[in-house]
């Protein structure tokens, strides 16, 4: 049997393995997935180990926070997608090499435009965060056609290098790209991605209350007890709050379609899934 798994630190309460197992269930393919918790300076040895101790039939990987920058140059191979984020968090072992891809934005473009029923297109989106989530969904939420976007950093300088990254991108589809400091983002917005680790350290959400538009679209790209203050503070606010947990799921089909050829019913999944995480 194929085996596969996500890694990351932390990693216990990643639904991954629930989700590939579905997804295996439901299309028919025989594969085991599980969970390795790496320790922070030990990424590149994690992968070799896995490989090594699973005789050949480990095929490949998901990677979470914080190596999705170290499994970009770990891979040999990147899609395009995973060369414009130059963040992967999908590694499939081939006899040429490794492969590595990043299925976030994908996976977070359809949650907002299928799940939630909202258009990118044509809105103003504010994205918090310039590490390797918000690297990640950048080049497809442009794709998707939005007016205007902003990227928002505490720290301005890797904002503005993301932007700068992501430049030629915005301009091939005509799309406003900007750089700001978490406290002065300028103007109101249709839709906003936290994509920082504001949400697993517990903090406050990092902006200021004016930057949504009334009825706007919040997402968190985490899920469960880690979104909740987010998703209050969206809510108490006017906005629409929506959890990571669609993002997950499309991200992993996407996946799994990298991985086995066969694109999963993730429609289904989620549904099956948010009556797990909502306890029905």
């Amino acid at each position: 049997m194929d085996l596969y798994c996500v890694m990351g630190n932390p990693v216990e309460h990643s639904r991954s393995p629930w989700i590939h197992a579905r997804f295996a269930e439901l299309t028919g393919q025989a594969l085991d997935y599980g969970r390795r918790l790496v320790p922070l300076d030990g990424f590149e040895a994690a992968v070799a180990a896995f490989r090594a101790e699973t005789a050949g039939r480990a095929r490949g990987c998901n990677i979470t926070v914080p190596f999705k920058f170290e499994a970009a140059a770990l891979a040999q191979h990147l899609s395009p997608r995973a060369m414009l984020a130059r963040a992967v968090n999908t590694l499939r072992f081939d006899e040429d090499g490794i492969h590595g891809d990043n299925t976030d934005g994908a996976g977070l473009v359809a949650d907002i435009t299928q799940h939630a029923g909202v258009a990118v297109a044509g809105r103003e989106l504010l994205l918090l965060g310039a590490g390797g989530a918000a690297a990640g969904v950048l080049g497809p939420l442009l794709e998707a056609g939005p007016r205007r976007v902003v990227v928002a950093n505490r720290t301005l300088a890797k904002a503005i290098a993301l932007v700068r990254h992501h430049a030629a991108l915005a301009l091939q589809h005509g799309i406003t790209l900007e750089a700001h400091e978490l406290q002065s983002v300028p103007g109101e917005f249709d839709i906003m991605v936290n994509g920082t680790a504001s949400s697993l350290a517990g903090g406050e959400v990092p902006v200021a209350v004016r930057v949504l538009r009334s009825g706007a679209l919040a997402v968190d790209m985490m899920y469960g007890p880690a979104a909740a203050a987010f998703l209050d503070w969206a809510r108490e606010h006017g906005a629409v709050a929506r959890d990571g947990l669609g993002m997950l799921v499309e991200q992993a089909a996407e996946s799994f379609a990298f991985w086995r050829g066969v694109r999963p019913p993730s429609a289904q999944v989620l549904a099956e899934l948010r009556a797990v995480v909502d306890g029905k």
